[in-house]
């Protein structure tokens, strides 16, 4: 009885299943969290700064 795998090429042995090779990430993979973080300041104050002037606008 002769090995299913062995008659198969080693490309088909390494990704059997397909999928598409993994895309690169940004400069050896360490996340922007400081970019994240300064962008999460700036939208809590432009809803604190609607917030208040509706507050004041409509009072």
């Amino acid at each position: 009885m002769s090995d299913p795998l062995k008659d198969q090429p080693q490309a088909e042995l390494e990704n059997p299943m397909h999928h598409p090779d993994e895309q690169p990430s940004g400069s050896e993979g360490s996340p922007k969290f400081g970019r994240l973080l300064i962008v999460l300041v700036l939208a809590v104050i432009l809803i604190g700064f609607i917030t208040f002037a509706s507050e004041w606008f409509y009072s």
